[in-house]
């Protein structure tokens, strides 16, 4: 049997060669705008080479894939190629109408496979169709019509035409979940990106209906779902169309599966390492044992294994991660090994039109003629993604010019990168507007810069911001501010306007640490009427100072949104040069969290801040110390502290102790509300600038109940307070309340 297939494959072999000819002479004819050369480079064609039939089939694929020829034609006789080619006509231009905003043409013309100046392909055009239809349907336009139409302008060229109708955006008139057992219906909508559509959220993206959103949905719930320890959850979606508006019923079915806790943790390292390296893990491993699963905790123990690895200098390292369930627990196994000695030859990154190369190679943790490991080319994926001004990064890796050489592709999907925001609200202490503006990939230079402007009853702010997340690519932000302010406050009878500019870079000193540096400038008017308190007429005047400042930010929470778990402490003081009134600032804040169990989470929360002023000099107006009514409910906002006159001056202390948690059970699911039980304890005293005021060195305590609520009308928050102890001359508040949103 052997012999009898050898015999056929030399036959055949034998046969090829008999029917091959070399090439004497090549004919071509039929091309009118694409050269002989072209054809003879891209179909492979040389003279005096021998071709045989499997030859001359190649010679056509590669004239094919070219997309120039709608046929082609290639014959081999009496040593004459003869190559017959039709070629497609060329599309003279691309017309697209029912389409006003050019941004949406330019993206169009992006996207679809048909272009200017290249060849008319008819089969190209349901695809196209399709992937206008696809963009609009992110947008919300899920019903939109597209009709592809030519204008044939003569033999050789044609005009592409498509007609679009986008229709009405699909709205997503509600979101539910099935299934969720374990978590509250409010904790999930927290998660997912998809919003109710509200009259108040006419500038949000997120309340068309899209699959885009329903995937991002999906996914931010798996990885919730995940994060609590529910290993295997499954989420599915549904929707249905409401026939009248035609917005859409948006259901989400969660199989939550069973809860799963940390058994054992243990490595498995491969003989080439010393496995005595990675001994000191296992105290690591225990203080995670017991614990709920979660893939954050996993990612933990990586960056552990990683700063070893890095530590002891060891090249071509890889690892993985083994995840063995075990009835209700997950045995966890973290295997290191040796991979591929490669090295990376050339990286190459494709897609980027806006967002230039430099950018996306300074989050790079490795480079051209570095050692090639899967976990630093993840890593620097990773990297790229986190910046949030793209909206997919992906990779190939492909073999280099020599063995142990490879090229990393990476390709890049850009996003728009401009945010616009509005919030407004009202109740019990005044109204407030807020308006913002924000490009996050200025210039295509990956940095940001926004404007804010805040306004309410009794002032008047505006902000300018410019940040540069990885300054000359060494991992550091810098960022620049200048900002007006303009309080107005008649009852208390003076108005000031501070004007301000700074400067400020931010790094990761060590692992979880994070060291900040600035200098500011300011400028303070004061001025006051006769109605003003004789204390406060002899603060009037105008104020300069340049200072210096640096803070500490510790940050050990789980996650840094809707964190279950850990801390984040901070400390930051600001130092005077040059001021005509010298004063030392200094805040310290921490913030724990605990889980109680998966709809219950605990906070505690300390918060102290001083000002003090240097030599004879006091402390200006504009500087002192108030608590917000985050830090102190059941008392008016700036009403608590020192009072000079009937005037509540702030003082040069500051002091809050919080305790919050959420009480899921109190309010049925179907009134879309929240409610959080509080503690609170705080105090604002000290007066430098006269000795005849009351410091107010009285400790103020409270406790109540918070209610928020998405109301048909917008988001309301209620406060119900009882003060526990208090100052004669505080103003408390047992109740109040706030409308508003951000849309």
């Amino acid at each position: 049997m052997k012999k009898y297939i050898l015999t056929t494959i030399l036959f055949i072999s034998l046969l090829s060669n008999l029917n091959s000819e070399i090439v004497e002479e090549i004919l071509i004819k039929g091309n009118d705008r694409i050269s002989e050369e072209t054809i003879k480079v891209y179909g492979d064609i040389e003279i005096k080479k021998n071709y045989s039939e499997k030859d001359l089939n190649k010679i056509i694929n590669n004239l094919y894939s070219t997309e120039f020829f709608e046929d082609v034609k290639v014959k081999l006789t009496n040593n004459i190629l003869s190559i017959d080619v039709k070629e497609y006509p060329f599309i003279n231009q691309i017309i697209i109408t029912g389409e006003k905003k050019k941004a949406y043409e330019d993206q169009i013309k992006k996207l679809i496979r048909s272009k200017e100046k290249k060849s008319y392909i008819k089969s190209f055009l349901l695809n196209d169709e399709e992937l206008i239809k696809k963009l609009y349907s992110s947008l919300g336009y899920n019903s939109a019509q597209v009709v592809s139409k030519i204008n044939v302008i003569d033999e050789r060229s044609v005009d592409l035409l498509f007609e679009i109708n986008r229709g009405e955006k699909t709205k997503i008139a509600s979101v539910k979940f099935i299934g969720n057992n374990y978590v509250r219906s409010k904790r999930l909508r927290d998660v997912i990106a998809s919003e109710e559509d509200k009259f108040w959220k006419f500038l949000s993206r997120n309340t068309n209906f899209s699959e885009n959103i329903v995937n991002l949905d999906k996914r931010l719930l798996t990885n919730y779902y995940k994060s609590i320890g529910f290993y295997n959850v499954k989420v599915n979606s549904t929707v249905a169309e409401i026939s009248q508006s035609g917005d859409a019923e948006l259901t989400y079915s969660i199989d939550e599966g069973t809860r799963y806790t940390i058994n054992k943790i243990s490595t498995n390292v491969d003989k080439v390492f010393d496995k005595d390296l990675f001994f000191e893990l296992n105290e690591i491993y225990k203080t995670y044992a017991g614990q709920y699963y979660s893939p954050f905790k996993v990612k933990k123990l990586l960056d552990e294994i990683d700063i070893l690895i890095d530590k002891n200098n060891l090249q071509f390292v890889e690892h993985n991660v083994q995840e063995i369930i075990e009835q209700n627990s997950i045995n966890i196994v973290f295997n290191i090994y040796e991979g591929e000695k490669n090295l990376i030859e050339r990286i190459n990154i494709t897609g980027n039109n806006t967002t230039n190369e430099s950018v996306i190679r300074g989050e790079l943790i490795l480079d051209e003629g570095d050692p090639l490991t899967k976990i630093n080319l993840e890593k620097s994926i990773a990297n790229i993604n986190s910046r949030g001004i793209l909206k997919n990064v992906s990779y190939k890796v492909s073999d280099g010019s020599q063995q142990n050489l490879k090229i990393i592709d990476i390709n890049v999907e850009e996003q728009s990168t401009g945010e616009i925001s509005a919030g407004a609200g009202i109740g019990t202490s005044g109204g407030t507007l807020v308006l913002g503006i924000k490009e996050n990939n200025w210039m295509g230079e990956g940095k940001s810069l926004a404007f804010d402007l805040e306004l309410d009853e009794e002032s008047l702010a505006g902000f300018l911001r410019y940040n540069n997340p990885n300054y000359d690519f060494l991992g550091n932000s810098i960022g620049y501010s200048i900002s007006s302010e303009k309080n107005d406050k008649p009852n208390q009878g003076y108005e000031n306007s501070v004007i301000s500019a700074g400067i400020n870079t931010g790094f990761e000193q060590y692992r979880d640490l994070r060291v900040s540096l600035g200098l500011g400038a300011s400028y303070d008017d004061l001025k006051t009427d006769d109605t003003a308190s004789a204390s406060l007429k002899k603060q009037e005047g105008t104020f300069s100072e340049l200072a210096a400042s640096y803070g500490i930010n510790y940050d050990l929470r789980d996650r840094t949104f809707m964190p279950t778990s850990g801390s984040i402490t901070s400390f930051s003081q600001s130092l005077p040069i040059y001021a005509d009134k010298k004063f030392i600032g200094n805040t310290f804040s921490s913030s724990h969290y605990k889980a109680l169990n998966e709809n219950l989470v605990g906070s505690a929360k300390v918060y102290l801040s001083a000002i003090n002023g240097i030599g004879d000099d006091n402390v200006r107006l504009s500087k002192r110390k108030y608590l917000s009514e985050k830090r102190l409910r059941g008392f008016e906002r700036g009403k608590v502290g020192p009072v000079d006159g009937t005037d509540h001056v702030g003082g040069n202390y500051a002091a809050a102790l919080n305790f919050e948690t959420s009480l899921p059970n109190l309010i049925p699911e179907d009134y879309n509300a929240e409610a959080v039980v509080f503690l609170d304890f705080a105090n604002v005293w000290g007066v430098d600038y006269s000795d005849a005021i009351d410091e107010s060195s009285k400790l103020r305590s409270s406790t109540g109940l918070n209610i928020n609520w998405l109301s048909p009308i917008g988001p309301i928050a209620f406060s119900f307070a009882q003060n526990l102890t208090k100052a004669s001359t505080d103003v408390t508040q047992s109740f109040s309340f706030n409308l508003g949103t951000t849309f």
